[in-house]
């Protein structure tokens, strides 16, 4: 019998002024679980309001990635319960979001290696996102028949042209300099810098000083392909309609005619809800609201057939060969995206989100 103790998924100490979280799960490249975005959350109030620690890090542990997203296997065996336990996930996951977005003390995130999903929330609304030649970031919602969550779409509908919409329907994994160009990301740094850019962080004691860290790390960003193609992705990708946009790609051939291939094969019910989630998301005002539409979608898609039948082509049986229902985007009316928008009643895991109302009532 094996009694030697576990260690927790989610790590925390204190070097100097420094408060390091560091996700620890690295043989599932750091996926998320409730019991972790709980522990963060409360973690960063207790550090908020700690006068020793002036900065807070996020790292993960092994060599593979920050952050793969969240822990969809969990997911898959919930949904046929009822996916309580998912939505209360969210629950939590959506506020520490909005938390790291509003947080008071610099939030350096160490983007290197994968990060995805959910991995995007706990970085990209930090204060200082930086990247490095091995990352390798995005959305890939759309191919497990879901919508980019954790407040993702906010962050693309305000990114360049159409550069947003592009990776938001692709699921397409992005590169540093991508990141950058969507503004996921801030600074470029060499991931052999990055045991040192941390020593230096642990005598940060002010914002400045964190700024002058990063600075002496940084690196010239490396030129961003979607920067390249941002004319061409302005016009392909406008509008509200995934039928128009798949026409333009297809009539511009090339990557374009690749792109429709990909955006083709996701789940039809994914792609229109996705389309439509991100031309709300540039419309509302906050994160918090995106993180209430981001609940509200979801909530919605767990009792869809799409989510569970994508989770089990590409994670559980690995046959790659989705049976989406509805197979095709003309069998998809309008009203039946609308719904996936419509506000929660409280017998739908306990109602709506909430997390604009609060900002709301504190203001």
């Amino acid at each position: 019998m094996n009694d030697a103790p576990t260690e927790p998924e989610v790590q925390f100490e204190v070097r100097g002024t420094l408060g390091i979280i560091t996700l620890n799960r690295p043989r599932a490249v750091n996926a998320l679980t409730h019991g972790m975005v709980e522990a963060m959350y409360a973690q960063l109030r207790q550090w908020q309001d700690d006068d020793a620690v002036a900065s807070v890090l996020l790292t993960g542990a092994g060599e593979r990635g920050l952050c793969a997203g969240g822990d969809i296997v969990a997911i898959y065996r919930d949904i046929p319960a009822g996916g309580s336990g998912t939505a209360a996930f969210w629950r939590t996951e959506y506020r520490l979001n909005a938390l790291i977005a509003s947080y008071p003390k610099p939030y350096v995130a160490f983007m290197d290696g994968l990060v995805l999903g959910g991995g995007v929330g706990v970085a990209a609304h930090g204060s200082h996102r930086i990247v490095t030649e091995r990352t390798r970031t995005g959305m890939p919602e759309t191919t497990i028949g879901f919508v980019p969550d954790v407040g993702g779409l906010y962050l693309l509908s305000r990114a360049p042209g159409e550069s947003g919409t592009y990776a938001a329907l692709t699921s397409a994994h992005l590169d540093a300099a991508d990141a950058l160009h969507l503004g996921l990301a801030d600074t470029y740094v060499d991931s052999a810098s990055l045991a040192g850019l941390a020593t230096a962080l642990e005598t940060a004691a002010t914002p400045a000083d964190v700024e002058s860290a990063i600075g002496q790390a940084a690196l010239p960003a490396p030129v961003s392909a979607l920067a390249d193609q941002c004319g061409a992705m302005g016009k392909d990708y406008a509008g509200e309609s995934i039928e128009r946009i798949l026409g333009r790609l297809r009539t511009r051939g090339g990557t374009g005619a690749e792109a429709a291939e990909t955006i083709a094969a996701k789940s039809p019910t994914a792609v229109k809800t996705t389309l439509a989630a991100l031309r709300r998301a540039a419309d509302l005002d906050s994160l918090e609201d995106a993180l209430d539409q981001d609940y509200r979608v979801g909530v919605r898609m767990l009792a869809s057939h799409d989510f569970l039948e994508g989770i089990r082509a590409q994670v559980i049986d690995k046959d790659r060969r989705p049976r989406w229902s509805p197979a095709t985007l003309d069998q998809i009316s309008p009203d039946m995206i609308r719904d996936y928008f419509e506000a929660l009643e409280p017998h739908e895991h306990g109602g709506e989100l909430g997390l604009a109302d609060d900002v709301k009532e504190r203001a």
